[in-house]
């Protein structure tokens, strides 16, 4: 979803600790942390769903306060009341809230000094915080609540360290601390379960099921919490609200436990360890004893922050003149990426595999297109685990997954797109210790074998899609299989694209008659676009645009949706998984009509060649017909490439950033998806736009005078260098290039430049030039070579 850091690790870590120095302006070199330019808040609210708390990347262990407002990431910055401190979270997701399994509360003491007066259920427990406390920096989180608490957390791989410091007089109580661990989730989904408290430590343990937030199924997750700071007055659990002293062993069916200890030891603070872990309870204690053994918080709080400056540290930037704000999108961006998806080797009790397991792959419909090919770039160690990832779940559940969270199949938005990241990964040349036979196998079976749910996995309809090569309004679907029958138009192009994508793994392969085969059914999105549609706003105005894709019958007579229909202009809340009738997803057939990365030559052909097609596009993005917070509206901004204008690409991108990404908690413009929305802006700003599937990056200028990219696999460093670059932003259209002082005329490169490293050399100006716009320098199109 791998070089996370486990209790082994953490002596090495602290001694590896680096500090990778950042160029900025208004700043001395030598004084530059690149964690001041993180900021974990950065889409927090405005429906970002951004985890804001303390984790390593990719970690299992993700500690934060979980608030009763907009609570997907479990914090949000809306000030709403807190209810608890969990430690496992995704970041980004959409629909209902994710995991925050088990939460932590902790009271300064109960009224009267009683357990019973204190406040045991989440609704009645809720406290404010205090309004700007919250401090979030990579691998921290803090936040003060207004009953005088403050509470700190860091992580390990799979267990959380929290600090709970009290008041000396909290409301005229004693200082008598009380901590609740709740047996509840964020959407409040558990089944059952079980907990049990230790009378003489206070240690907590237990666990119980879950649902998972977008898909089918459920998990059991256990855990561990224990104690040091303080000696124990007093154990119970709960139900109902109602505490009770428990049994002095044994386990109970309650709703969670609590510990009430005496006045602590010193600094009013008590630490509490948290371990987690899908196989055991004893797992989840072997978790927290093995990687915190000392309850050492600054140490364990400096070993995730030396983590995430190796990670973030291999770009760096040449931002003179650049605004801090910029910088802060740019590494913010990239941090995000790096928490999803999450390692967890080691805790999948589903197989038993001595290959990497990832999580939280939520969605790769989100993140084939954008962070995927990032971590390609900035983490290829990862990238080779999180496919092999992906491989071995086909290996043992016979497919790949679209989607998949917390041991569960997630919901499938479109096709079969973790065809799309294997063969990216494959094109680009990530063959260390990787299973390619079985890789091309999945593939095979995505594009050839219909699945009894493909609401979960592979494609549905394949009857239709090799027989009328269409994907129709109308398919009764006759195969002993089922899901739902809709987003004809979607799942038509994005079936395409997959099938090109294996085209060139077959081809790469050698398999000429796979090659052949796949290449024609990535042509098959034209059955579905109709030459003499026309579209008009909801205004009545019209575009002045011929040819869209529109929905067909199975007997092969044309349907309708109106083009805009689920743009921003038009019912942009009406196509998504659960509503029916409507053939395209979380877009419209405006939007969908462009998404042929595989022959953009041949889809301007039909829409009266690549002038016209250029205005269209302009049109999409200035009409308001585009919603930029969903992740299929990104390759638009760039597809100016294969219509001779690359300079429009790089004006298009400055409509958007930082117009939509910014450093503001609203500063994304949609779920951060795993990490979408940050790889978006990461790679807008760094100049260079993935076509993923294939071996082909987009050209533009960066947003700051040079970038430098070190491959951590081999040590080379790609520069991607500008002259003329101003801080204004005039000088944003690209007058020509050199690779290694060598003239490069094309609008593109390959993965070569990242893997060898090099100079790439762009000399900027004002004004749109020729550069790029040759026939024989366009981005490749599958009818034109």
């Amino acid at each position: 979803m791998l070089p996370t850091f486990n209790c082994k690790d953490i002596t090495l870590v602290i001694a590896l600790f680096v500090t990778p120095l950042l160029a900025a302006s208004h700043r001395e070199r030598d004084t530059v942390d690149i964690l001041d330019y993180v900021d974990p808040l950065i889409g927090t609210s405005n429906g970002g769903h951004v985890f804001a708390g303390a984790s390593l990347p990719y970690g299992m262990a993700k500690a934060v306060a979980d608030c009763n407002g907009d609570k997907e990431g479990g914090y949000a910055s809306d000030g709403s009341n807190i209810t608890g401190f969990s430690s496992m979270h995704d970041s980004g997701t959409g629909g209902s809230p994710s995991l925050g399994n088990f939460p932590l509360f902790a009271h300064p003491g109960c009224p009267s000094d009683q357990y019973n007066n204190c406040k045991y259920a989440k609704t009645e427990r809720a406290t404010p915080q205090v309004d700007g406390s919250v401090i979030a920096r990579p691998g921290y989180f803090s936040i003060n609540l207004t009953n005088g608490v403050q509470a700190e957390m860091t992580t390990t791989s799979h267990a959380a360290l929290y600090k709970f410091s009290f008041p000396d007089n909290p409301d005229n109580m004693p200082l008598s601390p009380l901590i609740i661990v709740d047996l509840t989730d964020l959407p409040d989904t558990r089944s059952g379960g079980t907990v049990q408290v230790d009378a003489t430590t206070g240690k907590l343990s237990g666990s119980a099921t879950f649902s998972p937030s977008f898909g089918v199924g459920n998990y059991v997750l256990y855990f561990c919490a224990e104690f040091s700071g303080a000696d124990i007055r007093n154990t119970g659990l709960f139900k109902n609200g109602a505490p009770f002293v428990s049994p002095k062993s044994g386990t109970n069916i309650a709703d969670g436990a609590w510990t009430q200890f005496f006045a602590p030891h010193a600094n009013n603070q008590i630490l509490a360890r948290v371990g987690v872990s899908f196989i055991s309870e004893d797992k989840a204690c072997q978790n927290a004893e093995s990687e915190l053994s000392t309850y050492h918080f600054a140490g364990t709080r400096t070993a995730a922050e030396s983590a995430w400056r190796q990670k973030l540290g291999v770009v760096t930037l040449d931002a003179t003149g650049v605004s801090d704000d910029f910088q802060k999108t740019f590494y913010s961006g990239l941090y995000r990426t790096m928490l999803s998806p999450q390692d967890y080797t080691g805790e999948n009790p589903l197989w038993s595999s001595s290959e990497p397991y990832f999580d939280s792959f939520y969605c790769i419909w989100d993140s084939f297109r954008s962070a995927h090919p990032l971590l390609s770039i900035v983490d290829p160690q990862t990238q080779t685990l999180m496919i092999r990832s992906l491989i071995d779940i086909y290996r043992h559940e016979g497919k790949l997954p679209d989607c998949r969270m917390s041991l569960c199949k997630g919901f499938t938005q479109g096709g079969s797109n973790a065809d799309v990241v294997i063969a990216d990964a494959y094109m680009k040349g990530f063959t260390t210790d990787v299973d390619w036979v079985t890789a091309y196998a999945a593939l095979l079976s995505d594009a050839e074998d219909e699945p009894a749910d493909w609401s979960v996995e592979g494609r549905g309809d394949l009857g239709s899609w090799k027989n009328l090569h269409y994907v129709p309004i109308d398919d009764n679907d006759q195969a002993p299989s089922g899901g739902p029958h809709t987003r004809s138009i979607s799942r038509t192009v994005e079936y395409a694209y997959n099938d090109f994508c294996i085209s060139l793994v077959a081809a790469a392969f050698g398999n000429t008659d796979d090659a052949a085969k796949y290449r024609e059914r990535a042509g098959y999105w034209e059955n579905l676009f109709r030459d003499t549609q026309t579209s008009s706003l909801p205004s009545g105005v019209d575009t002045g645009f011929r040819g869209f894709l529109q929905p067909k019958y199975v007997s092969g007579e044309w349907a309708s949706q109106d083009p805009t229909l689920c743009s921003p202009l038009n019912g942009p809340d009406q196509c998504y998984l659960n509503d029916n009738g409507h053939e395209t997803y979380e877009g419209s057939a405006w939007l969908y009509t462009f998404f042929v990365p595989q022959d953009m030559a041949h889809l301007a052909n039909r829409t009266g060649g690549r002038q016209t097609l250029a205005s269209r596009l302009q049109y999409l993005h200035s009409s308001g017909l585009l919603y930029i917070g969903d992740e299929q509206a990104f390759l638009p901004v760039f597809q100016f490439h294969y219509l001779m204008r690359p300079g429009l690409s790089a004006a298009t991108i400055h409509q958007y950033i930082p117009s939509q990404f910014h450093t503001g908690t609203d500063g994304i413009p949609g779920n951060d998806d795993s990490g979408a929305m940050g790889s978006f802006a990461v790679l807008s700003m760094m100049g260079i736009w993935p076509v993923s599937g294939q071996n082909v990056y987009l050209i533009t200028p960066p947003f700051f005078p040079s970038v430098r990219i070190k491959n951590p696999q081999t040590g080379n460093e790609a520069t991607i260098n500008t002259i003329n670059f101003d801080a204004a932003y005039k000088n944003i259209y690209i007058q020509s290039a050199t690779l290694n002082g060598v003239p490069w005329t094309k609008s593109w490169i390959d993965h070569n430049f990242f893997m060898n490293g090099g100079v790439l050399t762009l000399t900027l100006g004002s004004v749109e030039s020729d550069w790029g716009t040759n026939l024989e320098d366009l981005p490749p199109s599958m009818s034109s070579g």
